[in-house]
């Protein structure tokens, strides 16, 4: 079977699609990629999940990209976030930008380098990978220790198999949604009554730093200390959800991410929308984080209109020539010429009519 051989996995790399959302009620973290929009990319780039990238797993690196290899027949991959250098058996290079695919021929080499913006990138093959599902899904817990690959971060030598046959198209290549640089937008609640209106105000008034203390389980701020009210600064333990921002006893705020337990027995001052999530998942440490609450109904048009940017740059996917000079079979592919040119015809089809 084909696969990719991991030669170095660089700092920390794991196995993640879209999550375990509906199992936290029993206690289990969502988990899944921490940007959902760039790995929707990335597995639609490479042909995982039929083309739609909507539950195919892929490769989260952190900081820096993994070293790989095709092993058992050709694979192609897409990079999200991060661009790569493909090393051929004979020793050409060529080189595989961020937000394209290009396929691997056995034994050749992807070295991936470090993520351009934000704390993750995304490598996905065409057909997926071939792991077992735990609870529906193939995303890596690593603190429970299931799922993806033995419930861990990759290892020099693991090989995470390629189903079916090797792919064949021209490659492709796309534009991402333009990122978003506002403030991370935030529904207040639902402790915020446990706030001072003066802490209240703070919240959003303030630029916060990302400290030292982030990963994938949440990232705790820096800034002023928000003080609590009378009502104090803990609650009978409740049920959290990524992008909850719990402020303890200091007072300072932290934003759960997708390992992020499922209770908790700290106030809640606000919670991030759907269609900032990805962005809150990208934070590194000393990054400025600032927030400004909207109505529920500000998120769920905020929600829409993400989607619909998502769907629009998958829209405009395009071939791809860049990562091995000219390819013939996208070039075929292209609807280059509507119709046949007559040379003795007085127009050709699709030419504008002449006006008498």
């Amino acid at each position: 079977m084909r696969a990719l051989e991991i030669l170095d996995p660089g700092p920390r790399a794991t196995v993640q699609d879209a999550g375990r959302p509906g199992w936290r009620s029993a206690g289990v973290p969502v988990c899944g990629a921490a940007d959902k929009t760039a790995w929707r990319l990335a597995c639609s780039l490479s042909g995982a999940g039929g083309g739609a990238g909507e539950g195919a797993a892929a490769i989260e690196f952190a900081l820096r990209g993994p070293v790989l290899r095709a092993v058992g027949g050709a694979v192609r991959v897409a990079l999200a976030g991060a661009a790569g250098r493909i090393e051929g058996a004979d020793g050409a290079l060529r080189a595989l930008p961020a937000f394209a695919s290009a396929t691997l021929a056995e034994g050749e080499t992807l070295r991936i380098g470090a993520v351009e913006a934000g704390a993750f990138g995304y490598l996905a093959a065409d057909a997926g990978f071939d792991l077992p599902l735990v609870m529906g899904s193939r995303a890596t817990d690593l603190r429970a220790g299931f799922g993806g690959l033995e419930g861990r971060s990759l290892r020099k030598g693991d090989r995470l198999a390629v189903p079916g046959p090797a792919p064949r198209g021209p490659e492709r290549a796309l534009t991402p949604p333009p990122p978003d640089a506002g403030p991370l937008r935030v529904i207040p609640g639902p402790q915020d009554d446990h706030f001072t209106p003066e802490a209240l105000a703070r919240f959003t008034a303030t630029d916060w730093r990302v400290s030292a203390e982030v990963d994938r389980m949440g990232a705790r701020l820096q800034g002023p200390a928000l003080t609590h009210g009378a009502r104090g600064a803990d609650i009978t333990s409740d049920g959290l959800t990524v992008g909850a921002i719990q402020v303890p006893g200091d007072g300072l705020p932290i934003i759960l991410g997708a390992d992020s337990h499922t209770i908790g027995g700290y106030p809640k001052i606000a919670t991030i929308i759907t269609a900032d999530l990805s962005r809150a998942g990208q934070l590194t440490p000393g990054a400025l984080v600032r927030f400004r609450a909207v109505t529920l109904d500000q998120a769920r048009a905020a929600a829409v209109a993400a989607r619909a940017a998502l769907d629009k740059a998958l829209a405009a996917m395009r071939p791809f020539h860049g990562a091995g000079g000219m390819d013939l079979a996208a070039l075929a592919s292209g609807n280059l010429v509507s119709g046949m040119i007559d040379a003795q015809a007085p127009r050709f089809p699709g030419s504008l009519e002449e006006t008498p």
